[in-house]
């Protein structure tokens, strides 16, 4: 059986982190633009940047503050701010990828206090791992679902075979043509309405994570609860027994595509 892989936390640099999700203050230092430091591009609010707290060892941490708005949500953007966000974002976590540096490159974001996040204001991370290769942990079932929408260039589904548990939507394009890029950040955007608006149990955080994988660019949004105990002590996931509910009701919600 091939070893898993482990990221070393540096728990030290962890406690000097900013903590507005959890902990009653009004300092946001994504807000205070003007003292941002490690500074890599800029267009309009999206900035990235070097991440002030490396806490996984042997990787090259970086973030993008997505907006200037520090209490929005992916799900309140403009559909111009959304896709030019998507561009931005891709395009950098591409580029590192050739960074032969790395073995692998994570892309991801945090929102809500369940999420595993610190700082309330929108932004996401892309992380350079010199010793990691995250695509040893995966497996294609992880991103087969029952399909909910699908255009030309671009799926969404629901997973019938999720990673964690429960209810997780994929959405899916493939890595040689870029151009399905504003329809991949529409579905992305439907899905986390839906979790955070119209679904049956009360989401008030979730994780959205990107892959790059078997020719596709993959972006996984999963609703963030207590975990399951019988995930966490035997690694067993579960699956919603509503799978044809949940999306009768996002395409209500969204309406026929």
């Amino acid at each position: 059986m091939t070893k898993e892989p482990l990221l070393k936390f540096n728990t030290a640099i962890a406690s000097q982190k900013p903590n507005s999700v959890h902990q009653k203050t009004n300092f946001c230092p994504f807000c205070e633009t003007d003292k941002l430091t490690g500074i890599i591009d800029v267009k309009g609010p999206i900035i990235l940047l070097e991440n002030k707290y490396p806490v996984l060892q042997d990787a090259y941490p970086t973030l993008i503050i997505e907006t200037d708005e520090c209490e929005s949500d992916l799900s309140e953007y403009s559909e111009d701010h959304l896709h030019e966000l998507m561009q931005f974002s891709v395009h950098h976590w591409l580029e590192m990828e050739k960074n032969k540096d790395f073995q692998s490159v994570i892309f991801y974001k945090n929102h809500g206090p369940l999420s595993g996040g610190t700082i309330r204001h929108p932004h996401m991370q892309i992380i350079g791992l010199k010793n990691v290769d995250y695509r040893d942990s995966l497996k294609q079932e992880y991103f087969e679902g029952k399909p909910i929408f699908e255009t030309e260039k671009v799926r969404l589904n629901l997973s019938t075979e999720p990673m964690i548990g429960f209810t997780e939507f994929n959405v899916i394009m493939s890595d040689r043509d870029l151009e399905g890029l504003p329809q991949f950040s529409s579905y992305i955007q439907m899905a986390v309405k839906f979790l955070l608006n119209e679904f049956y149990a009360r989401v008030t955080s979730y994780n959205l994570f990107f892959y790059h994988w078997n020719d596709s660019i993959i972006a996984k949004i999963v609703p963030r609860f207590p975990t399951s105990p019988l995930f966490v002590g035997f690694r067993l996931r579960q699956v919603s027994n509503n799978i044809d509910g949940i999306i009768s009701n996002f395409r209500t919600r969204f309406g026929e595509i």
